[in-house]
């Protein structure tokens, strides 16, 4: 198994979408490399210096590219703080490694999609400094509240449906 974070603005929306594919064994959204205390929701939302963020962690059926490749489909890469209508340092993008074995897959899927841009990424590359769960609440919110706002398209969340025996 390994694992990865990822900061895509809105926990909530990056972890309901890759809950859905084969390979993730499991999600959990909380607060990364911000100063090295656990924060509240409340301090996250004004200006903690966390970012929201997702562990994935991952097993032999998914390989760190493709995460990555999926990641790079629900975010905008270069948009500074914000995604969809949620703005804040809390929202940056952020992919933030555990293992620096993961680090050229990193630069090489980043480079690609610098290159599709056309500019400069607005997604920090980071090894992992921190990282906090979020209060239970949090924890697979959308999947507790099915009407909540996600800045993801509900397309999103119907690409890939996991077996029943993963369940």
């Amino acid at each position: 198994m390994r694992e990865i974070y990822l900061a895509g603005g809105c926990f909530w929306g990056l972890q309901k979408f890759f809950d859905q594919f084969s390979g993730v064994v499991c999600t959990e959204v909380g607060y990364a490399n911000g100063p090295n205390r656990a924060p509240t929701y409340e301090e996250v939302c004004n200006d903690s210096g966390h970012a929201e963020t997702v562990r994935v962690v991952y097993d032999d059926k998914m390989t760190l590219e493709r995460l990555l490749d999926l990641y790079f489909t629900v975010i905008d890469p270069v948009s500074v703080n914000r995604q969809g209508h949620d703005s804040g340092i809390q929202y940056r993008t952020g992919i933030f490694y555990t293992d620096t074995d993961q680090l050229e897959t990193v630069m090489r899927v980043c480079a690609r999609e610098q290159e599709k841009a056309g500019m400069p990424l607005a997604v920090l590359v980071q090894p992992l400094e921190n990282f906090f769960s979020a209060e239970e609440y949090h924890q697979k919110y959308l999947e507790k509240n099915p009407g909540g706002y996600c800045h993801i398209p509900d397309t999103f969340f119907h690409m890939e449906q996991k077996g029943k025996e993963e369940e």
